[in-house]
């Protein structure tokens, strides 16, 4: 299904079958919560993840025996600070959190990261919360109006054009890695502490090219000042229905989507893990909700728990690939 057809479908199901989640919640486990359910975001107050963290809260509280649900932020280490309050709580579903994918996918095979838990033993997937896009984009002062021309120039000239990303052993800096793989040439990789630096950075024209999370570069590329080159989506996207996917510029299966999810500590009863899944998958229907997030540059999701747990253990394995290829490390 195409990109827009598929969010529109989303919000038209999501009109129709809002109040479905408190129908069902009873068969999980009627006796859950009764008390307040601490939801960990790993990443400070302010951020993307917070923003859907506090999206789904009051909707996921409805069908929950209206229990509070306390956002609660502990950021840290690229989000493993947070993740692991989460697979270190009580496996009773009052503490769940998110992760991202440098939490839950990249730092496990990152060398020179420290690892309190692993992804796969110590946390139980609810489900995949957002996608956000990772565009391509150069300044608006770079000669490429093309990915195929950027290509060109890194490859006429080996080490001599780099890219900016968000600090090492990040999204962008593995996507960034993943494309130089994909498309044969070689780029001095730049560290910024974060998005709004390596915005900064771009709009200054000290890079020539970047990768970061598409809500923090959409008002650039709306203005003029920043310019996308390509999106890592299998789609085109409808806030930037003018950029052409990773396939259509000549890098096929390039995914640079980064993405946050739903954990819980391992453990915890299946009847209470299946509550907390409806709960969520059915905040991430609501039209309010799905709206909210479309408006910041996400793709809402609410796949099944078995669907999140191979989409991670595919994500652990693709990352690993990147890094060891990339010799990648947190330093």
């Amino acid at each position: 299904m195409r990109f827009r057809s598929r969010i529109a479908a989303v919000l038209f199901a999501a009109a129709l079958s809002s109040a479905a989640p408190a129908a069902v919640q009873a068969q999980d486990a009627p006796e859950f919560p009764n008390r307040p359910i601490r939801v960990v975001v790993p990443f400070a107050a302010g951020g993307p993840t917070d923003l859907v963290a506090r999206l789904l809260a009051p909707k996921m509280s409805a069908v929950l025996n209206n229990q509070p649900i306390v956002v609660e932020n502990r950021p840290g280490a690229g989000g493993v600070t947070g993740v692991d309050v989460v697979a270190k709580a009580a496996p009773d579903g009052y503490t769940i959190g998110f992760g991202s994918a440098g939490a839950l996918a990249i730092s496990p095979s990152l060398p020179g990261r420290y690892m309190p838990y692993d992804t796969l033993r110590d946390l139980a997937p609810i489900t995949l919360a957002v996608l956000v896009p990772e565009p391509v984009v150069v300044p608006a002062n770079q000669p490429f109006r093309t990915m195929q021309e950027f290509i060109a120039a890194a490859r006429a000239r080996p080490g001599q054009l780099n890219y900016g990303h968000t600090g090492p052993g990040s999204m962008p800096h593995l996507a960034g890695e993943l494309i130089k793989s994909a498309a044969g040439i070689d780029l001095v990789a730049i560290a910024y502490r974060g998005g709004a630096p390596l915005t900064t950075a771009l709009l200054a024209g000290e890079v020539q090219m970047g990768l970061a999370d598409l809500p923090v570069l959409l008002p650039h590329i709306r203005a003029g000042t920043i310019r996308a080159l390509a999106v890592g989506n299998r789609e085109r996207l409808p806030w930037l229905p003018d950029v052409p996917t990773m396939d259509e510029v000549g890098l096929p299966g390039v995914d640079t989507n980064n993405w946050h999810g739903m954990v819980a500590p391992a453990r915890v009863p299946e009847p209470v893990l299946n509550a907390i899944h409806r709960a969520a998958a059915g905040a991430l229907r609501d039209p309010e909700v799905a709206r909210g997030l479309y408006d910041q540059g996400a793709i809402p999701g609410g796949n099944s728990r078995e669907e999140f747990a191979a989409f991670i253990r595919s994500e652990i394995a693709k990352w690993a690939e990147v890094i060891r290829r990339g010799n990648v490390t947190a330093d």
